[in-house]
């Protein structure tokens, strides 16, 4: 309010005496009477201070929410422990790089509970029912194993929870086993084979033959490998690819089978890190390497290092490589994994990270609900900027779409790691595998 002041003003008025006239002789004139001082003007009052402004006061902080448990199963020590730890690295730091460092989502501190599945069912399949039933997980995330994968994502579907596979590769999670709590930010398999198919075809002939690891990752891909080589001009020297155990020591036999079919590549598909390392040492020592080009998927830093010198040159796939994307989240990762880990990120820590930013903004998107009604479209459609580029969710089948990569092995033997020449990008939309969720695809 503005105060109004008011000034007093004081008028002054002399008051003069009229002198009276006599009748008679001139009178002696009248002392005219001394004038009457004025009196001093009145002071006038100081004006009033105006009170001091009143601070402005904070904007009222909104309060927290609940904390929201994720659960987390990986692979820390198992078979496959290489790529669970490289997924749990990254994911860590996808929730630091999408959340600002705050680990707030939707409004809700977010804590994250991990347990180590050791690559075995009966262990995963209890772990993920502890987390949820036990611990109070709203939210699942993890399995490096294909198998593993498929048991998971039934339990989470059967408790209104929902599940973001990673890294486990299999078609079929987000295939003839779908189901709509189901996500995956990572790759799935079928994009290796539209990765590499037309580069192979092109530059090294028609005629294949396939090794896999048989368990359901390798059958999933051997069939994936199978279809997109023959829809582009292929042909295979063996009805069905020839499929050996994970846990083999002597693969003799096999290298025999590819040896006296002369196939102009063998594609290998193989994740278990311990006997991929024999298969390939056997594989030069029994002289295929050399011989037979390969077609395969380039794997994790520690495992290229075990790689034969003689295989530099070669041509192959890869799913992520710290050296191949220019994005601000993939400096962000790079940087950061120096930070913390003390080393570089790998072949899956990007799946980590991207799976954390997937779930952080359909988090924001929603307020915080984590009810798979508010979730589900929050994540259907979904586009956002990751370590690779552009991340899009497809709606029907819930796979994410992105870039992958064709490399030249360069050297095995790089102190920083950087063991590749990039041949070739190949967009989300050239990688995107066919929908095969029953009732969902156009």
């Amino acid at each position: 309010m503005k105060l109004m002041h008011k000034l007093t003003y004081v008028a002054l008025i002399a008051a003069l005496a009229l002198a009276a006239c006599a009748p008679a002789a001139t009178p002696t004139p009248t002392q005219a009477p001394v004038p009457t001082q004025a009196p001093a003007p009145t002071q006038a009052p100081a004006p009033t201070q105006p009170p001091a402004p009143t601070a402005t006061s904070e904007p009222t902080e909104v309060p927290l929410g609940e904390p929201l448990k994720i659960g987390v199963l990986s692979d820390l020590t198992g078979g496959l422990q290489l790529f669970g730890n490289e997924m749990w690295e990254g994911l860590q730091l996808g929730f630091d790089y999408a959340t600002d460092g705050t680990l707030v989502a939707g409004n809700r501190p977010v804590e994250l509970i991990i347990k180590d599945d050791t690559s075995n069912v009966d262990v995963a399949t209890a772990a993920a029912r502890e987390l949820i039933e036990a611990e109070g997980v709203e939210i699942l995330i993890g399995n490096s194993s294909s198998a593993l994968a498929l048991q998971v994502q039934a339990i989470a579907k059967e408790n209104g929870v929902l599940y973001f596979a990673a890294p486990a590769a299999s078609p079929d999670i987000t295939g003839k086993n779908f189901n709509d709590h189901t996500f995956r930010v990572c790759r799935n398999s079928a994009q290796d084979s539209l990765t590499i198919g037309k580069w192979a075809i092109e530059n090294l002939g028609k005629n294949y033959l396939i090794l896999a690891e048989d368990y359901a990752f390798g059958q999933a891909t051997a069939a994936g490998f199978q279809a997109v080589f023959t829809a582009l001009g292929g042909t295979f020297l063996t009805e069905a690819p020839i499929f050996a155990p994970s846990d083999t020591t002597d693969f003799t036999a096999y290298i025999n089978q590819i040896k006296d079919a002369q196939p102009d590549g063998l594609i290998l598909i193989w994740a278990t890190n311990t006997s991929g390392t024999v298969l390939f040492k056997q594989l030069t020592d029994q002289g295929v390497t050399g011989s037979i080009p390969f077609i395969t998927g380039f794997s994790s830093n520690d495992t290229v290092k075990l790689l034969d010198p003689g295989l530099v040159g070669s041509v192959g796939l890869i799913v992520y490589h710290y050296t191949l994307p220019q994005t601000e989240a993939n400096d962000y990762l790079t940087e950061q994994y120096q930070a913390k880990f003390q080393k570089y990120p790998d072949l899956f820590s990007e799946c980590g990270f991207a799976t954390a930013q997937a779930v952080v903004q359909a988090l924001n998107a929603t307020g915080g609900d984590t009810a798979p009604e508010a979730l589900i479209p929050a994540l259907e459609g979904m586009t956002f900027e990751g370590p690779k580029g552009t991340y899009t969710i497809r709606a029907e089948d819930h796979q994410a779409l992105a870039p992958m990569y064709v490399v030249e092995l360069a050297n095995v033997d790089d102190p920083e790691e950087k063991f590749f020449k990039l041949v070739e990008e190949v967009s989300a939309e050239d990688t995107a595998p066919p929908c095969s969720a029953p009732d969902r695809c156009q």
